[in-house]
């Protein structure tokens, strides 16, 4: 993984939000007060999610630089604006008056950070979670391509409250038209998803059908009772999240974070040199970050990983369309939790996710 910085363009936000479910993620690595927690950064959502455990420290790291200073960003709105001003900085509620709250941030803000804000205004002014390069993908598929597909109300129908028999009738009468198949297998191809989405490098380990794949992960969430409130497809299909809600914005969790926010440390650069800096960890929150490696990348990373992780921790990760569990090749050390995995893959509101893997290093 050491030469993605030479082959992927990291000079802007590439996920203003976080993607992956919280809720899983913190039932499935449950972690104990007091503990020490890598994260991978990101939007920063997860990382900040994990503070409502009352760690010793959270450790947040992205390669990319420029995500760094967006968890900057919204770490220093968290400590120091209200609620209601943080959804109305980040872009969740209206506000004419962003840049007034961005200059009360601006002196806590690294000098990397700072320039780097300061050089785009804009971006703040437009809501910054709505502005990483993976949002705005999704963005034009709600905006320009589902309304030659499906009407406004017919979205709306879609989401609205109604039982699991109602949910699966409405799909297959109303929804499952040509036009969805034809046009969501084309816009969420490999080549579509490369060009505006994710970068084609982060794809280089996919031997699959990207937008066969989608559909059929898209096709089974869309049945379920848990699609009308799941705040990940209310963005795909409307370009906002509307009265939803992530898991660290949420009134009591933001709270606890609030009063936790010192505990996270923020880091820019790969998960093994935050190892050497910090020592050991309890629990890891990988994201997604072994689809973009190779096998051998994959298992020299996963040996430094285990190497730093506590006995009986816990590391939780997901799979899109790149197979990779650490405990099939290290069995020795690590354990998968299979039953747990299973329910809360099937529980996770990231439905485009092929599942999601918690593994417990042996005592």
């Amino acid at each position: 993984m050491s030469d993605l910085s030479q082959k992927v363009d990291f000079n802007f936000i590439r996920y203003a939000n976080c993607w992956e479910d919280a809720d899983i993620l913190l039932r499935g690595l449950s972690p104990h007060a007091d503990s020490r927690i890598l994260s991978i950064a990101s939007a920063g959502d997860n990382s900040f999610s994990l503070l409502t455990t009352d760690p010793e420290a959270v450790v947040a790291v992205d390669v990319n630089a420029v995500q760094s200073y967006l968890v900057e960003l919204k770490k220093w709105a968290i400590k120091y604006f209200t609620h209601d001003e943080v959804l109305q900085f980040l872009g969740f509620r209206s506000c004419d008056a962003r840049l007034l709250l961005l200059d009360r941030l601006m002196d806590f803000l690294s000098p990397d950070a700072r320039v780097y804000w300061q050089r785009n205004i804009g971006q703040i002014e437009k809501g910054i979670i709505h502005q990483g390069k993976f949002e705005r993908y999704f963005q034009l598929f709600a905006r320009r391509v589902l309304p030659f597909i499906h009407s406004r109300s017919d979205v709306a129908a879609l989401l609205a409250p109604k039982d699991e028999p109602a949910q699966r009738a409405y799909y297959h009468r109303h929804w499952n038209t040509w036009r969805w198949r034809l046009f969501f297998k084309i816009f969420f191809s490999r080549s579509v998803m490369g060009w505006l989405g994710r970068d084609p490098q982060f794809l280089k380990e996919v031997g699959i059908t990207v937008g066969e794949y989608i559909f059929k992960k898209a096709k089974r969430h869309l049945q379920k009772v848990q699609a009308q409130q799941n705040l990940f497809l209310r963005y795909s299909l409307t370009g906002n999240f509307g009265d939803l809600l992530p898991h660290y914005l949420q009134p009591g969790n933001f709270e606890k974070i609030k009063a936790n926010i010192d505990k996270l440390h923020i880091r820019q650069g790969y998960v093994e040199s935050v190892v050497d800096e910090f020592g050991h960890f309890d629990y890891m929150n990988l994201s997604n970050i072994f689809e973009y490696m190779d096998k051998l990348i994959f298992k020299q990373t996963a040996e430094k990983l285990i190497a730093s992780l506590s006995p009986n921790g816990r590391m939780a990760y997901w799979n899109l369309m790149v197979p990779r569990r650490i405990s099939g090749i290290f069995p020795w050390q690590m354990t998968y939790e299979r039953d747990l995995s299973q329910t809360l893959t099937r529980e996770d509101n990231g439905f485009f996710y092929n599942q999601f893997i918690v593994d417990q290093k042996n005592g």
